[in-house]
């Protein structure tokens, strides 16, 4: 069962990246979520460089999380936190990638506090 989801993650993730591409004036925000913590990357693929990153694991936001109940939570705290970076760094606007996982979540709720910090999809 394991394998079987994995492989379909896979296969989805490849058809969205065939689409989806980032600039330096427009980055790939990409999403990784494993069990436990949810990571955040701004990517230029034009340079093949990551402009900015967060995760739930940054030491920026390890107050904010510790009173927070929930994974979906903490998710929203990481997108704000990335949108902060983006903000500094003159990036106003994105490209969404959710990397495979279904927009559902973990996943839509980073992409809700990301929008709330102020960036465009």
């Amino acid at each position: 069962m394991i394998k079987k989801n994995k492989n379909t993650r896979t296969r989805s993730k490849i058809k969205i990246r065939k689409h989806i591409s980032g600039t330096s004036n427009i980055p790939r925000l990409t999403v990784y979520r494993s069990l436990t913590n949810i990571y955040a990357q701004l990517i230029d693929d034009s340079d093949g460089k990551t402009l900015a990153s967060a995760s739930s694991l940054s030491k920026e936001v390890s107050q904010e999380l510790k009173g927070s109940k929930s994974k979906i939570e903490r998710s929203k705290i990481v997108g704000n936190l990335l949108a902060k970076k983006a903000l500094e760094k003159k990036i106003s606007s994105v490209v969404f990638d959710r990397n495979g996982y279904k927009y559902h979540g973990r996943v839509q709720a980073l992409a809700d506090g990301a929008r709330e910090g102020g960036l465009k999809f």
